[in-house]
């Protein structure tokens, strides 16, 4: 199916003729006609299957045909995302889509100031792009007016819970007056997920291209059971044995990321840094260099983990485990899309496999062990086996994003009939 039979206008269709799309990806083949038709949405789909362009070319055409401006700190259409880098990238490929048209696109995140974002809100924008925390900066400061809105769509929901935006959301909520229509697209599903679209959504249609909280059949998955102290070292000596030209790095702490960098720098292996303490502009400066090929390795905490487009990336390393295991599946995202194929390595030390018992349950499937000669794990069967002895460890459930909240921090009554009210109302 291509794009030129979807009934786009000439305008957006040259500009995605320009951006290289043709045929439609699984979940834009679903979600497109629903989404033309008004219809809510509740959508499960994995990273790099084109979930941007299945929300955004519906808006977007919908908008040309309105063809009405933007009145002043007002917008029409408004995206949530849990992370600056995914703001900028979904402004970035929304920005294209709009090249030959005069709709304007405006994204709001945080780490850039607040003077700046503030003069492109005056003028009114057709689309904002936004993260939940610095749109409600704005909207406290007047400056963003929220509350006639036509499209409202939550990109990566599951992980704007796990961030815990919830209460933002909520008060975003209250500002809309209208009754938008909702798209909420997700990589995995939880209880508090399906909680709250049952909530906002109106009779949405659910869209599943694949299975909930798996990985993209593109990737291959292998770990490697080291001890903790040696993970650089082995990380190290893959890359310089296997070649490997382009690997970006998971791990947990900030101060991990530091020293990893360091260490392969004396290596002689260009490495640079993605986490919260570097400033969006170092960020940014990093991912370009990455990217280009400047340097060898990204070393990135999980606010990287969503908003990466990082074209054909072959290699992602979990140095280490996440805490989540829904976040293995948001971090190795980032390879394997749109059909290439992709590796995902992990480091294992003995304190970790219970994760991977928790990751491989998520995703179905067992993942390959690698033993590296000169890095085994003492002991480790004899670990394992206590382990799986245990009780306690048997019978545990991976965790979940966002553990049920106290009664007293639902919505309350009158919250709730008001959100029906304008939202539910006249569909």
């Amino acid at each position: 199916m291509l794009f030129s039979s979807q009934g786009f206008s000439e305008e957006l269709l040259k500009a995605l003729e320009e951006c290289g799309y043709q045929k439609l990806t699984p979940i834009q083949q679903q979600a497109l006609p629903v989404a033309k038709r008004g219809q809510d949405i509740l959508a499960t789909a994995q990273t790099g299957t084109g979930k941007t362009a299945a929300f955004a070319l519906p808006i977007i055409n919908h908008l040309l045909k309105d063809n009405s401006p933007a009145s002043p700190y007002t917008t029409k259409a408004l995206i949530l995302a849990p992370t600056r880098e995914l703001v900028a990238q979904i402004a970035d490929n929304i920005s294209a889509y709009v090249k030959y048209t005069n709709l304007k696109v405006v994204s709001v995140y945080g780490g850039v100031k607040m003077s700046s974002q503030e003069r492109k809100l005056s003028d009114g924008a057709d689309i904002v792009v936004a993260t939940p925390g610095r749109l409600w900066e704005h909207i406290e400061l007047e400056n963003l007016n929220i509350e006639n809105i036509s499209h409202l769509v939550f990109d990566e929901a599951d992980r704007i819970l796990d961030m815990g935006f919830i209460s933002k959301v909520r008060a975003i909520m209250m500002e809309v007056n209208s009754s938008p229509q909702i798209m909420m697209f997700s990589a995995t599903v939880s209880k508090q997920l399906n909680a709250l679209a049952a909530d906002i959504l109106r009779k949405p249609k659910r869209i599943e291209v694949e299975r909930a909280n798996t990985t993209a059949s593109t990737i291959s998955h292998v770990l490697y059971p080291v001890d903790g102290d040696r993970k650089t070292e082995l990380l190290a000596e893959l890359i310089g044995r296997k070649n490997w030209q382009q690997v970006l790095v998971f791990v947990n702490y900030k101060e991990t990321a530091n020293n990893i960098v360091k260490e392969l720098k004396l290596d002689g292996i260009k490495a640079v840094l993605c986490h919260g303490d570097r400033a969006q502009s170092a960020r940014r400066r990093a991912l370009d260099e990455f990217k280009s090929g400047q340097a060898r390795v990204m070393v990135a905490t999980d606010v990287a983990a969503r908003g990466l487009d990082i074209e054909s990336l072959p290699h992602v390393v979990n140095y280490d485990m996440p805490f989540l295991a829904e976040d293995y599946v948001h971090r190795i995202g980032r390879t394997g899309r749109a059909g290439q194929r992709g590796s995902a390595v992990s480091f294992v030390n003995r304190e970790e496999e219970l994760t991977v018992m928790q990751v491989e349950q998520l995703i179905g499937q067992r993942i390959k062990r690698i033993v590296q000669s000169g890095y085994e794990i003492q002991n480790r069967d004899a670990f394992l086996a206590k382990l799986n002895s245990k009780p306690a460890f048997k019978e545990r459930r991976s965790r979940v994003n966002n553990p049920d909240k106290p009664k007293d921090d639902q919505f309350s009554a009158e919250r709730r009939l008001r959100i029906q009210r304008h939202l539910k109302s006249g569909k």
